[in-house]
């Protein structure tokens, strides 16, 4: 039985459907919408009480029996022990998986997503400099993080491609495509976060999983 896919083709919606393809695993995806406030009903509410985009329903869990994954970095981890693949084996380079996780799940994504908020979604609606201010300086900050530990690697982890990378690269896209935020970033100061968000995207699953559930 296929793995249920409850998602948008957002930042934290793309991470599933990328490692879901990635993976190879059989997975049927369903569209929700949050422009409409899909996830508020109370079929999705029983899946992510917290009504959040994405979450999995896996037919056959740890125990053999069906079990629901919300918050994308849990399903990261999930899919990556269940499947073994795109997490190292290696104690070392599975907990700099991991806290790399934990990196974009802290910092990159929700301090892009206030950026984005500000910036591009309610620019109208907020005329004072400060919130702006505040996150555009924190995302140029973690954009310098992940410049500097991109020095020298083709992706965030040394033992290759990744669930770091997965969940990470989609908020650069963002940041550059849905935000039009390059230029207040300066995307172009960090040059080895954009060409290792090229080569993330120049994989042909990862391409694939980047277009489920689209708006």
């Amino acid at each position: 039985m296929a793995i249920q896919l409850y998602s948008l083709a957002t930042p934290n919606g793309r991470k599933v459907s990328i490692a879901l393809e990635e993976m190879g695993l059989d997975y049927e995806p369903h569209t929700i919408n949050i422009r409409n406030n899909e996830q508020f009903h109370p079929d999705f509410v029983a899946i992510n009480p917290n009504s959040k985009i994405p979450a999995i329903v896996d037919p056959n869990g740890p125990d053999g029996k069906p079990m629901n994954v919300f918050e994308s970095g849990a399903i990261l981890l999930y899919l990556a022990e269940k499947t073994g693949k795109f997490i190292s084996q290696d104690p070392r380079l599975k907990w700099e998986t991991i806290q790399w996780v934990f990196f974009q799940m802290a910092g990159v994504g929700p301090m892009s997503g206030q950026f984005g908020h500000f910036y591009f979604h309610a620019r109208d609606k907020c005329d004072h400099p400060y919130p702006l201010e505040r996150y555009s300086t924190e995302v140029k900050r973690l954009m310098g993080v992940l410049e500097k530990r991109l020095e020298g690697r083709e992706f965030l982890i040394d033992g290759g491609y990744s669930i770091a990378d997965m969940a990470t690269f989609p908020w650069i896209y963002c940041i550059e495509v849905s935000y039009k935020g390059a230029e207040v970033i300066g995307l172009e100061n960090f040059p080895n976060v954009m060409a290792w968000k090229e080569r993330c995207m120049e994989r042909p699953a990862t391409a694939k999983g980047m277009k489920v559930c689209k708006f």
